[in-house]
């Protein structure tokens, strides 16, 4: 690598802890760190730290002359206006500047986005999407992220909202979603948070045996209703039998609207493997009318787990520059 050649900023902003790193052009990331960021109770605070651990990092990769720009993934982030607009989960409300002031502190050009939309464009850069045009990333951790790609391009829609699959109604008047006051959204199912609910209410509602009748309520997580599966319970195989089938209706019907070549899934709950996936894909099959039916790939990212926000993020910058 030539030490003249241009390197991108790469920043995952989440509710708990912000990701941040120096990556190549070809997705190599060279140093990355990370933060905290429910501990800021100000935007500007966070906006100060977060100045002084990339300092560190800009200087051990050649200085400032070097960094092309900074690409940004934040919940409920606008491409077109630069701003993070009400996002639940962060511990600053309203309508935050964030691109602006991060410009002003940086005086590098700041590419934001949300952070599913930043992990479509990662995945299309350096993943398993490389060379497709139509593709659907949907990210299953805490949540349900989405980003939609067509001809080549993210769909942000008229107002940089567009592709919010997780908020999508799949049970009208079901579970009630914390964080935005909606009544059976995608999210409050096929999340990792949605499991857990699952199976609380699965528990509660029979008095069939099963390995997780032995935990706590608070130790009951998606994590261990994988345990109990891969054991064998009958109660867990259901749990995700149950998620499948509403992820899969669900992404039946995102691809009679888009008709992707592919459906990439990233996040925490994808290492479930066969146990979300199979239910998921035959649940998705037989909901899809039959010109779409055997068409569609279900892959699992390629990107490493611990990497991948943070190449989703800088790979902002170099969209920008084609």
């Amino acid at each position: 690598m030539s030490a003249n050649e241009p390197l991108a900023i790469g920043i995952d902003l989440g509710g708990t802890g912000t990701k941040f790193g120096i990556v190549d052009r070809v997705g190599n990331v060279l140093f990355s760190s990370k933060m905290s960021t429910k501990k800021h109770k100000t935007v500007e605070s966070f906006i100060d730290e977060l100045y002084l651990h990339l300092n560190e990092l800009i200087n051990k990769a050649g200085g400032i002359g070097r960094m092309r720009g900074i690409g940004m993934g934040a919940p409920n982030g606008n491409f077109y206006s630069g701003t993070i607009e009400y996002a639940p989960n962060l511990p600053w409300r309203g309508i935050i500047p964030i691109a602006k002031m991060m410009s002003d502190k940086f005086k590098l050009d700041v590419t934001l986005t949300n952070d599913a939309n930043a992990a479509a464009i990662g995945e299309m850069m350096y993943g398993a999407a490389k060379g497709m045009k139509d593709f659907i990333m949907i990210t299953l951790g805490t949540g349900v992220g989405s980003g939609f790609v067509a001809n080549g391009q993210l769909i942000y829609g008229h107002d940089g909202f567009a592709g919010e699959i997780g908020h999508t109604i799949v049970i009208p008047d079901g579970r009630i979603h914390e964080g935005t006051g909606k009544k059976g959204s995608l999210e409050s199912y096929a999340s990792a948070t949605g499991v857990r609910l699952t199976a609380l209410e699965v528990l509660e509602n029979n008095n069939e045996p099963s390995l997780l009748r032995s935990l706590n309520k608070e130790e009951i997580d998606s994590k261990a209703v994988y345990d109990a599966a891969i054991k064998g319970d009958k109660l867990a195989l259901e749990i995700f039998e149950y998620t499948g089938r509403i992820l899969g209706i669900s992404l039946a019907n995102a691809v009679m609207i888009s008709s992707p070549e592919a459906i990439i899934l990233f996040g925490g709950l994808t290492k479930a493997g066969d146990l979300i996936l199979k239910p998921t894909r035959k649940y998705m099959e037989e909901n899809l009318i039959q010109v779409f039916q055997n068409k569609v790939k279900i892959l699992i990212s390629h990107l490493k787990e611990s990497d991948a926000a943070i190449l989703g993020a800088s790979a902002l910058v170099w969209e920008k520059d084609k």
